[in-house]
């Protein structure tokens, strides 16, 4: 039987495959002078591929394909946007970073925009094959990308870390997912979540769902798993880190979300549990091991550790009383703001070592004497993160107090006593960097002011225009967090 498919479901899929391979013939054909219509073809695809994002959002019908294993609905279309706004922002770090480096300009874009495809496919995903395959397509791209500076043997050591941690956790998470379809029967997650609604499930499959979880746990960089993100972050380039700091952990985190949400959410025992330890040992090593931190950029991988407990607190506590629907939306708020928020800081990095050639928190010092606008946006980004009024931040760590206490039971507010506690902590670091950058000397002569590339200056100011926006009005997003729900 053919498959039906819904040509205007499917547009912003098409549109991207169609920039992917224009890319790549751009790359093929063209000589190297002409190798700046590379990051202006895929820049133009990303906006194109928003188009369509909007018109399916405004006719606001859900769309099944496939069996109910390809969906798009407010859910998938909120991530869809999410992801390629991201994209665009990264799109914009990278044109003055790789251009100016020893990189193979189009093969980077060609990468970047496959993972972006990966993203887009995996917030429509239902089923477990679609979401493996999206999953591995964001994935795989990302290690070479993580390597891209290949001349540098941190930036190689990163990528072999990255590569073996990835497949080690896609076998474990493909384990699990091989014992839900033996013992289900099925691979589409509504068929899962009606098999565990019949009662006696297996101790196998309490198990199966543990596996799973724990090769996302990885994809996401929660504790104890973790650990490949900190020399990872540092050693690709820049762009890199923060396109997997914020895209590629929203995209596990929308595949993380899909199976608890639409697969396992009748069998609360075997993933909250799970979750719950998750979220407070992310939150919990991550802001201390980043207070101890002497360079900005594994100091932010951790900081991206902990943000990544505080955006599990709510899934965690999902299940508890009539906690669900404010915890997804809780989760989507907090991603959404999370990706402004990050990219944000990590432009101002990339902006500030093009003068100061270092990533250490010390070369900060004085940023306020010699580059007043970078360092007043690099404070607010820092404050954001701690969640200070009326930055965006805030309201990312209001909405999942929200969920902790609308589930109300022992175990959701102890969570929620363990990230208030490491919100406080969190503070202190993210200050330390505005510590150095308005209270600390330069360490050599005042510098002349820093001339910042006209695409890295768009980028950071749609990152701080949206953090201010939705701090002062935080309903530009809450909206999008009420109407994403499955």
């Amino acid at each position: 039987m053919t498959p039906h498919l819904d040509f205007h479901a499917l547009a912003p899929e098409i549109v991207l495959t169609v920039t992917i391979i224009a890319v790549l013939l751009a790359d093929l054909f063209l000589a190297d002078r002409e190798s700046w219509q590379a990051p202006r073809i895929a820049t133009i695809g990303v906006l194109a591929a928003l188009i369509p994002v909007v018109t399916l959002a405004i006719d606001g019908s859900t769309r099944v394909m496939f069996d109910g294993a390809y969906v798009v609905d407010n859910y998938a279309l909120a991530f869809k946007g999410l992801f390629l706004v991201v994209a665009y922002i990264t799109l914009l770090l990278s044109v003055d970073y790789i251009g100016e480096g020893d990189y193979h300009r189009g093969e980077y874009y060609f990468l970047l925009l496959t993972s972006v495809l990966g993203m887009l496919v995996m917030a429509s995903a239902r089923d477990l094959i679609t979401i493996f395959v999206a999953l591995e397509t964001i994935s795989i791209p990302t290690f070479v990308l993580a390597g891209w500076r290949k001349h540098d043997a941190r930036s190689n050591e990163a990528a072999i870390k990255y590569y073996l941690i990835g497949v080690l956790s896609s076998a474990v998470m493909l384990y699990g997912m091989s014992f839900i379809f033996g013992l289900s029967g099925s691979t589409l997650l509504t068929d899962i979540a009606n098999f565990i609604r019949q009662g006696d499930v297996p101790a196998l499959f309490v198990v199966a769902i543990f596996l799973t979880l724990v090769g996302f746990a990885f994809k996401i960089s929660a504790v104890p798993f973790h650990f490949w993100a900190p020399d990872t972050y540092e050693g690709a380039p820049t762009p890199v880190t923060a396109f997997l700091s914020v895209a590629s952990k929203a995209g596990g985190f929308v595949g993380l979300v899909t199976l608890v949400y639409v697969g396992f959410f009748p069998s609360t025992d075997s993933w909250q549990p799970v979750l719950w330890v998750l979220a407070a040992a992310s939150m919990t090593v991550g802001n201390l091991i980043a207070i101890r931190q002497t360079n900005i950029v594994r100091m932010l991988a951790y900081s991206s550790v902990a943000q990544g407990g505080f955006i599990l607190v709510p899934l965690a506590v999902a299940a508890d009383g009539s906690a669900a629907q404010a915890s997804l939306q809780a989760v989507v708020t907090y991603l959404l703001i999370y990706a402004a928020m990050n990219l944000g800081a990590f432009a101002i990095v990339i902006a500030v070592a093009r003068r100061t050639h270092s990533g250490e928190i010390s070369s900060y010092a004085g940023l306020g004497q010699y580059a007043p606008a970078l360092a007043v946006l690099m404070t607010l980004f820092m404050f954001s993160l701690a969640g200070i009024p009326p930055l965006a931040g805030w309201y990312a760590k209001f909405v999942m107090f929200r969920a902790v206490l609308d589930a109300g039971t022992p175990a959701a507010i102890t969570l929620g006593v363990i990230a208030a506690i490491n919100s406080v902590i969190a503070f202190f670091y993210y200050a330390s960097v505005a510590r150095q950058i308005w209270f600390r000397e330069p360490a050599v002569e005042r510098r002349p002011t820093m001339e910042v590339p006209i695409a890295l200056g768009v980028a950071i100011s749609l990152c701080s225009a949206l953090v201010v926006a939705v701090g002062v009005y935080p309903q530009l997003f809450a909206r999008v967090g009420e109407l994403a729900r499955f």
